[in-house]
């Protein structure tokens, strides 16, 4: 699981649940990045070299600000905390499903 900012033109704080082995991850989607690669071009990479895990889900925090420094909105954090209980019940599937 990946999680990462995002800007679609949705509101901030709305969360986006992608299955990067269902289709390929929206090119525009996560362009806010400090690294070289964007988090789609990183995952596109992958696919290209048949090199993606066998599960990969890709959540996106709609962004408010992307300027540096900047606190996160109140809606951003809500959706932060929101995403963290999904990804905890995702992990414990997971985890079920294996033991």
């Amino acid at each position: 699981m990946l999680v990462d900012a995002v800007r679609s033109g949705a509101s901030p704080g709305t969360i986006h649940r992608l299955d990067a082995r269902a289709a390929p991850l929206p090119m525009g989607f996560f362009h806010y990045s400090t690294h070289a690669f964007s988090v789609t071009e990183a995952v596109e990479l992958a696919r290209s070299l048949d090199q993606l895990p066998a599960h990969l889900v890709v959540y996106g925090i709609e962004g408010a600000n992307f300027a540096a420094g900047v606190e996160l909105s109140p809606e951003v954090e809500r959706a932060v905390e929101a995403v963290v209980g999904r990804l905890a019940k995702e992990v414990r599937a997971v985890v079920d499903n294996f033991t």
